[in-house]
């Protein structure tokens, strides 16, 4: 437990005593949200919902699955 606390207090500090790290953090923050946010949104569609009834999605996968373990490896 006391391993844990000064590993806390250790990064605790570090981070408090930050100043440019602090902004290329929130740059971090600001490009990890237009990836997974905004980028999913137009370019990474739904596949699963489009093609699957509501209900059968494990079934869809499963057929999907079976099909491409069924074709032969391209040379």
């Amino acid at each position: 437990m006391k391993l844990l606390r000064r590993i806390f207090r250790f990064y605790y500090d570090g981070f408090r005593s930050m100043t440019l790290g602090r902004t290329l953090w929130l740059i971090i923050g600001i490009k990890l949200f237009i990836m997974f946010a905004i980028l999913k949104v137009f370019f990474f569609p739904n596949f699963l919902k489009q093609n699957a009834g509501k209900g059968h999605e494990a079934e869809f996968v499963a057929t999907e699955l079976n099909k491409r373990a069924e074709q032969p490896l391209r040379p």
